[in-house]
């Protein structure tokens, strides 16, 4: 009885954590995997620094962010891949609100992070749910048994020099529920890796915020690397608000 009561508070105090705007906001930003400012993380939630710096001072008593200080700077984190895992499949659970009319420059800012995104250290959005997709398609990726790398799969990614770590804590391989897509994304060691990659060899470029995108020539070399064609990889277009400015 006593156990379940623990779980139970404990439970209602990691989701107290998130059931507040403003400390959902930071999360969602903090998903680029990238450490903020509390002073950024302020603006991008659009509250005071002192409200920003007590809600901050909550999520890493409860163990959801951590920080580190240089000099006068306060930069956090999220904690680790599993936080980004809990709040990415939130995300994925939220229903779609309707949105009033938006400003065009807003509506291309949002079908970017539909199109491609980081999720934490892997790649989410339209992009990231194609991936995986064709990876199963071409049989580098098998599910029939829980997801699986084949060796067809391991070949290709060394194709690629992506490197393919030994399972530890955290899984090679694991399905992360895309929240604009509701289909999953490659997560794990090897979908942080894979990501890694393509940054590297200069096929994805950051956008704003969390969006990413694919650079011109990144676009023809990731449709090569997948037998698919430029088209295949190519965004739907933004639709035209029919007034604001850009």
């Amino acid at each position: 009885m006593s156990a379940t009561s623990t779980d139970g508070t404990a439970l209602a105090r990691l989701a107290g954590l998130l059931a507040d705007r403003t400390r959902a906001s930071f999360c969602l930003a903090l998903l680029d995997g990238r450490a903020w400012t509390a002073g950024e993380l302020a603006r991008a939630a659009a509250v005071a620094p002192s409200t920003a710096s007590e809600h901050l001072d909550r999520l890493v008593a409860g163990g959801l962010l951590v920080e580190e200080r240089q000099g006068r700077h306060r930069y956090l984190r999220l904690a680790g891949p599993s936080v980004a895992q809990l709040v990415e499949d939130l995300a994925g659970h939220t229903p779609a609100a309707a949105r009033p009319a938006r400003s065009l420059r807003a509506v291309r800012a949002d079908a970017a992070l539909a199109y491609a995104r980081t999720c934490y250290d892997h790649l989410a959005g339209r992009l990231g749910v194609l991936l995986r997709d064709t990876m199963l398609a071409r049989g580098l990726l098998d599910e029939r048994a829980g997801l699986t790398l084949t060796p067809a799969g391991r070949d290709w990614l060394g194709g690629l020099d992506v490197p393919v770590a030994a399972p530890g804590r955290r899984p090679l391989l694991r399905d992360c529920l895309d929240w604009t897509e509701r289909r999953p994304h490659l997560a794990g060691t090897l979908g942080a890796a894979l990501c890694g990659r393509l940054f590297d060899l200069g096929w994805l470029t950051r956008g704003t915020g969390r969006a990413v995108r694919l650079t011109p020539a990144g676009g023809p070399a990731l449709a090569g690397a997948l037998g698919l064609t430029v088209a295949d990889l190519a965004p739907v277009a933004a639709p035209d608000t029919g007034g604001g400015r850009a």
